[in-house]
């Protein structure tokens, strides 16, 4: 249970982060969220696809897995609104 809680608050650390410094460079604001959401969609397809050893278990995503994720795109979408914020509140990055 704790490792669940602290893979969860380094998800959404580590997307936040990737989201933020994403934002400043290539100057969109919701550019992370549109990618997080394309990578969970592309590891569902990988993940359902043939004899692939990623879900061979006839096992599906469990709380475990799924928790994580959604801290990831908490992340994600908080990094959209601190961007947000901060170019109403009149800061340019870059």
């Amino acid at each position: 249970m704790l490792q669940m809680v602290i893979a969860t608050v380094l998800m959404m650390v580590l997307f936040f982060g990737i989201g933020f410094i994403l934002n400043m460079l290539m100057k969109t604001t919701w550019f992370p969220l549109y990618a997080f959401i394309a990578l969970v969609i592309g590891i569902i397809i990988y993940g359902y696809m043939g004899n692939s050893s990623f879900m061979s278990s006839d096992e599906s995503f469990t709380i475990v897995d799924v928790i994580p994720a959604i801290g990831g795109l908490v992340g994600a979408i908080l990094s959209g609104s601190a961007i947000k914020a901060l170019r109403i509140r009149g800061f340019k990055m870059f």
